[in-house]
C-alpha cells in the first residue's frame, strides 16, 4: 500500500512536509540522489504503464528506479499529497528533429507556489537536480548550465547541459493529454526504433554530477567533460549496476548478448 512516508523512507528524508519551497526542493533533489532513472524493465520486455499504485510497488517497495512516466508519476503524485498544485504536462523531448511526434514521450510536472510556476522535473534522466521557476534565462546549478526559452509558437523549451544525453526537450503549461502518454508508454518500449528498445539506460545523480550506462559504456559526467570506460562482461554490469546505482537486478546478465549486439549496431565498439 502507497504512503508518503514510505516513500521518505526510500529517498532518505524524515522531517515535516509542507507545501512550500523549501519541501520542493527538499524531495526533488532527494528523489534524484536516491532513485535512478533506468529502462531495465524495457529491456527485459517487461509491460510498463502509468499505474501508480505499480510504480510505487516498484520504485519505492522493490527499491528500483524506472524511466519518465513512472519517477514523475511518482514525485507528482507524492507532492500532490502533500498539498501541493500539480500539473502534469506532455513533453517532447527532441521536438526540434521529431516534431510534432515527439509531443508525449514524456512527462513534465509544473507546481504552482504562490505566483510562481516551477518545473519539476525527475524524469529526464540528467537534468536540474533542483526546481526551476518556469522563467525564461540560463541556469546553473553544480556547475552545469541549463537554459529555459519561451518559443514563438506558444512552448517552452529546456535546453539541457552540453554534456546531457537528450538535448532539450518542449512542453506547453496546458495539463497533459493522459491518453496520448499511453499511446506513447506502448510505442517507446515496443517499436524497435524506440531509443529505450535500442539501448540499455541507467543514469543516477551524484551530487557532483551523473553516472551514466548507455548499451555497454560506462561514463561519469561532471562539468569538465564525459569520462568513458566498456563495459566487458555481464557480470561486470551486474556488479555496476549494483554498486553505481543501487540496483539489484541480476536477470541483466540474461540479456547481455542482445545489450552487446545492439550496442555494436547503433554505437559501434569505440569508447566515446
Amino acid at each position: 500500500m502507497k504512503s508518503v512516508a514510505a516513500y521518505c523512507e526510500r529517498i532518505g528524508v524524515a522531517c515535516e512536509l509542507a507545501p512550500d519551497l523549501e519541501t520542493l526542493q527538499l524531495l526533488h533533489r532527494s528523489h534524484l540522489l536516491a532513485i535512478p532513472y533506468e529502462n531495465v524493465d524495457v529491456q527485459l520486455e517487461h509491460k510498463l504503464d502509468l499505474d501508480i499504485d505499480r510504480i510505487f510497488r516498484k520504485l519505492v517497495d522493490n527499491r528500483r528506479g524506472g524511466w519518465c512516466y513512472e519517477m514523475n508519476g511518482l514525485l507528482g503524485w507524492v507532492l500532490t499529497e502533500v498539498g501541493f498544485k500539480v500539473t502534469r504536462v506532455n513533453g517532447g523531448v527532441s521536438r526540434p528533429v521529431r516534431g510534432a511526434d515527439a509531443m508525449g514521450n514524456h512527462l513534465v510536472l509544473l507546481v504552482e507556489l504562490g505566483d510562481q510556476v516551477f518545473l519539476v522535473d525527475a524524469g529526464f534522466g540528467d537534468g536540474v537536480l533542483d526546481p526551476v521557476p518556469l522563467t525564461e534565462g540560463g541556469i546553473q546549478q553544480r556547475g552545469f548550465e541549463y537554459r529555459l526559452e519561451k518559443l514563438s509558437d506558444g512552448y517552452w523549451r529546456f535546453h539541457n547541459h552540453e554534456h546531457g544525453g537528450a538535448p532539450n526537450f518542449d512542453f506547453k503549461e496546458v495539463p497533459a493529454d493522459e491518453l496520448l502518454f499511453s499511446e506513447k508508454c506502448e510505442y517507446l518500449q515496443t517499436s524497435p526504433e524506440s531509443p529505450f528498445v535500442i539501448a540499455l539506460v541507467v543514469q543516477r545523480f551524484t551530487e557532483n554530477g551523473y553516472e551514466v550506462q548507455i548499451g555497454k559504456h560506462a561514463r561519469t559526467i561532471s562539468p569538465s567533460g564525459v569520462v568513458t570506460r566498456e563495459i566487458q562482461s555481464a557480470d561486470e554490469l551486474v556488479d555496476r549496476l549494483a554498486s553505481a546505482f543501487g540496483l539489484e537486478v541480476p536477470e541483466i546478465a540474461d540479456i547481455w548478448p542482445k545489450i552487446c549486439q545492439r550496442h555494436e549496431e547503433h554505437f559501434g565498439g569505440g569508447g566515446d
